[in-house]
C-alpha cells in the first residue's frame, strides 16, 4: 500500500466519521441504537438481493453501451462495474470512476479513453432518469420550505434542491452536446483538423517546433478523440439506446424497491413505494453535493430530510436512513473485493495507477 493511499484512506474514514457525526449530532446517540436494534433484519436479504440485481443491470448496460465499438461479455462488464464500485465507497475524489477502465483495459484490449467516454454515456442516462424523476417529485410532493437540515456548511431545503435541479439539468445539457459533437464523424472530423491546423498559426515556431507539438501534441490529441468516439457510437444505434433506456428505468426502479421492501422492516417507516422513491430521489440530488467517500453524513442528512417531508421523527428517519445506507453499501464493497480477488486485481494499486 502506498503511502498516498493510506492517507487517504485514514484520512477517508476520519472524515467520514465527522459528517456522520455531524448528521446525527441533534438525535440522541442510545435512542439511535435502540431504533436500529429494534429493525427486522429479515427483509435485509430481499433489499441486498436487488441491490445485486441492479448492479448486474448496470453491468449490462454498460456491456450494450461498449458493445457499439467492442464487444466484451457480461463479467467482463461486470467485474470492473463492481470493483470502480466499491472503490467509490471507500476511497475519495470518484476514483473508482478511472479505476474502472483500467481494470477493463487489464482483461480485454480497450482503450482507456475510450472505456472513460462509455462511463460518461452511462452517467447521461442516469443523469436523464433522475431529472425526470425529481420532476415527478416536484410535481408530486410537498415541499415544506420552513423544513431544513443543517449540514456543516450546507443547508437543505427547498432552495437547495431546486438550485441542485438546476445544476444538474445544466449538466445533462452540456454532457448531452458534447457527446454529439464528439459521437458524430462529421463534427469530429471538424475538430481533428482544427486541431492538425495549429501548429500552422504559430508562425513565430520555427519548423522544428511545428514538428514537434504536431507530433507530441496534435497527433496524440486527435488520437484520444478518436478513442472516445469510439466509446459514444452508441447515439447512432437506436436500437441500443433504446434498450440502455430501459435498462435505466430498470436500475432505478430495482433500487426504490430496494429500499422500499428495507423499511418494512424498520418501526414507525409507514411509507408507500412512491413516498420512498422521492426519498431516494432527494438522496441522489443531496449527493450529488461535494462529499466524503460513500457519501457518509450527507446522504444520512439528505434522507432525513426527506423523511421529515412525510411527517416521520428524526430518530426513526436517522435510524433507518442509517441501516439502509449501510444495505446499499456494503454489498457493493463486498462483491467488488471477491470480483478484485477473482481477476487477481490488486485494488490499492490501481486505485492510484497513473
Amino acid at each position: 500500500m502506498t503511502v498516498r493511499l493510506f492517507i487517504s484512506i485514514i484520512l477517508g474514514t476520519l472524515i467520514s466519521a465527522v459528517t456522520l457525526y455531524m448528521a446525527f449530532r441533534n438525535v440522541p446517540f442510545p435512542e439511535l441504537v435502540d431504533y436500529l436494534l429494534s429493525i427486522n433484519f429479515i427483509w435485509l436479504f430481499p433489499s441486498v438481493a436487488l441491490v445485486i440485481v441492479g448492479f448486474a443491470l448496470r453491468a449490462l448496460r454498460w456491456q450494450y453501451i461498449m458493445g457499439a465499438s467492442h464487444r466484451i461479455d457480461f463479467w467482463q462488464a461486470f467485474h470492473p462495474v463492481m470493483i470502480g464500485f466499491a472503490i467509490n465507497c471507500v476511497l475519495p475524489g470518484r476514483v473508482g470512476e478511472l479505476a474502472r477502465p483500467i481494470v477493463l483495459r487489464r482483461r480485454v484490449d480497450v482503450p482507456l479513453t475510450t472505456g472513460l467516454a462509455t462511463i460518461v454515456v452511462e452517467r447521461v442516462f442516469d443523469l436523464l432518469m433522475l431529472v425526470v424523476l425529481f420532476m415527478w417529485v416536484w410535481s408530486g410532493v410537498k415541499i415544506d420550505p420552513t423544513i431544513e437540515i443543517r449540514f456543516g456548511e450546507y443547508v437543505l431545503n427547498r432552495d437547495t434542491l431546486a438550485v441542485i435541479f438546476k445544476g444538474m439539468v445544466g449538466a445533462s445539457v452540456l454532457l448531452v452536446a458534447a457527446l454529439i459533437l464528439l459521437g458524430l464523424q462529421r463534427s469530429r472530423s471538424v475538430l481533428n483538423d482544427m486541431i492538425l491546423r495549429l501548429p500552422r498559426l504559430l508562425f513565430f515556431i520555427g519548423t522544428g517546433g511545428k514538428e514537434w507539438i504536431s507530433d507530441r501534441i496534435c497527433h496524440p490529441a486527435v488520437s484520444i478523440i478518436e478513442n472516445v468516439g469510439a466509446g459514444i457510437m452508441l447515439i447512432k444505434r437506436p436500437r441500443r439506446m433504446s434498450v440502455c433506456l430501459v435498462l435505466s428505468a430498470c436500475i432505478w426502479s430495482l433500487a426504490a424497491v430496494s429500499y422500499y421492501l428495507f423499511s418494512l422492516g424498520c418501526p414507525d417507516i409507514r411509507l408507500t413505494l412512491a413516498e420512498i422513491t422521492a426519498m431516494m430521489v432527494i438522496i441522489c440530488f443531496v449527493i450529488a453535493l461535494p462529499s466524503v467517500p460513500g457519501f457518509w453524513g450527507l446522504w444520512e442528512a439528505g434522507g432525513v430530510f426527506a423523511l421529515m417531508l412525510f411527517g416521520v421523527a428524526e430518530k426513526d428517519a436517522a435510524g433507518f436512513t442509517l441501516a439502509n445506507h449501510a444495505v446499499q453499501m456494503f454489498p457493493v464493497i463486498v462483491v467488488g473485493l471477491i470480483s478484485a480477488w477473482i481477476n487477481g486485481i490488486n485494488i490499492m494499486q490501481v486505485s492510484y495507477q497513473k
